[in-house]
């Protein structure tokens, strides 16, 4: 049975990789001016956000694999799903920076944020499976209703981006903001372990 910091170190890696590829997609204004700049501040907006849930996701990620007592074959796949959906991100984001003011690029963006946050759901529940009855997660997430918001605040933006783009918008960064603030249930769990 593989160790879970070996999937840690893996998935930081990708993760790493991913925020790599983000900020080479950055490239400077065509012209060397103020306006030059300001024609950037939707690709800049766009990356920060994105590197912003990247972070998140990496945060709570490993505290998950912390909690984590048993890394099976469908953690494994579960991981990778995650991974996968998350590996989308730089192009959304790219896509979302030149066009932020379309409809598609506004849902793609929503629907890789939701895709990604279900996979981590699914991850999660892979793991308390994994782990069995005693399963320091399942004590930690309790009923998630961070994590049940997420998925309906996600497609409430998605299906609000067929009507308008910036109440999407602002609900994507609604929803980034929600887990700025760490969330401590894992670490708390895991000192009560002790």
């Amino acid at each position: 049975m593989m160790e879970s910091s070996r999937l840690k170190a893996f998935s930081d890696g990708v993760l790493a990789i991913l925020i790599t590829i983000m900020v080479l997609e950055l490239r400077p204004p065509d012209v060397s001016s103020w306006q030059g700049l300001a024609d950037l501040i939707p690709t800049l907006l766009s990356y920060m956000l994105s590197y912003l849930y990247i972070g998140i996701y990496w945060n709570n990620h490993h505290h998950m694999l912390q909690a984590c007592r048993r890394v099976t074959g469908g953690v494994l796949l579960a991981n990778l799903h995650l991974l996968f959906w998350l590996s989308l991100l730089p192009f959304a984001t790219a896509w979302l920076g030149k066009s932020h003011e379309y409809q598609l690029p506004n849902v793609f963006y929503g629907f890789i944020l939701l895709a990604a946050a279900f996979a981590y759901y699914i991850l999660q529940q892979v793991i308390i499976v994994a782990d069995g009855p005693g399963s320091i997660l399942r004590q930690a997430v309790g009923k998630d209703w961070k994590g049940k918001l997420s998925l309906f605040l996600y497609a409430l933006a998605i299906g609000l981006s067929m009507v308008s783009v910036i109440p999407a918008q602002v609900l994507y960064a609604a929803v980034a903001l929600l887990w700025l603030v760490p969330d401590r249930r894992i670490e708390r769990s895991l000192r009560e372990e002790v």
